[in-house]
């Protein structure tokens, strides 16, 4: 999709697109993350596969909002669920942040397509100004034209509103015969998320989580008091324990002997 040119969905097996400023393009390294390698979000992985799933057959499903900590597996869900699910018809388009002023152009060629598309917006927010998110709105539920049935929006975020939030937001807050109206400055930021019917929290892993992810990833290591200690150190140096932290040590310390 570039210009007035649509794009030809029928040149390309792909499962992935890849949706910014020079128009729509295929992704042929597909991330090989698999659905059964991601550890301590359990809860979060069994709400998205069932709204997925009745999203692939037709019936009631949300667009979802994965929000939290960085590096606790929320990109990495979604590119699992890919991999899980492209079998069964599920395509997904990642849009960035920039792009989704595009976002109307681009539901209006995949409504009528055979297949379900995932919307994929990562890691976003909006500063304050930003207007793009008004075509985010129209396409979750706001606006006279009905969202199309084969398409639903995931995204990701620090943010669990998407936009920021200041302390001076609560000044216009006021309390009217005992009820609490907040300002239009938090009606704003709110409304925003709640048009996203599935909202997953994701929080920095406690230390027995962090291990668990490490051991997964070093299935083979024969001393887990020796390893365990080297994973802790190196979650210490770095401030955090995440998903992405033990990954970040198993690229480090894979084949180091003091590892197994």
């Amino acid at each position: 999709m570039s210009g007035n040119q649509p794009f030809d969905w029928s040149s390309t097996p792909a499962a992935l697109w890849r949706r910014h400023r020079a128009g729509l393009r295929a992704v042929r390294r597909l991330d090989p993350v698999q659905w059964g390698s991601l550890t301590g979000i359990e809860r979060q992985q069994q709400a998205l596969a069932r709204n997925t799933e009745r999203f692939l057959v037709g019936e009631p499903s949300n667009n979802a909002l994965l929000w939290g900590a960085r590096g606790t597996g929320k990109s990495s869900l979604i590119k699992a669920l890919l991999n899980r699910y492209k079998e069964q018809g599920l395509r997904i388009i990642e849009v960035d942040k920039d792009d989704l002023v595009n976002l109307p152009e681009i539901v209006d060629d995949i409504c009528d397509l055979p297949f379900r598309f995932i919307i994929f917006c990562d890691d976003l927010s909006f500063d304050v100004g930003e207007s793009s998110y008004k075509a985010l709105k129209s396409v979750l539920e706001g606006s006279l034209e009905l969202p199309p049935e084969n398409v639903r929006v995931y995204a990701t975020s620090n943010r669990r509103h998407l936009m920021p939030e200041f302390m001076s937001d609560n000044l216009s807050s006021k309390v009217e015969n005992g009820e609490l109206h907040p300002g239009e400055a938090i009606e704003e930021q709110v409304s925003l998320a709640d048009r996203f019917g599935l909202q997953l929290s994701f929080y920095a892993f406690s230390q027995d989580v962090y291990l668990q992810a490490v051991d997964a990833l070093f299935p083979e290591a024969s001393d887990r008091e020796n390893l365990h200690r080297e994973a802790i150190r190196f979650a210490t140096s770095k401030g955090v324990r995440n998903g992405r932290t033990a990954q970040q040590f198993y690229r480090q310390y894979s084949g180091n002997e003091n590892t197994g």
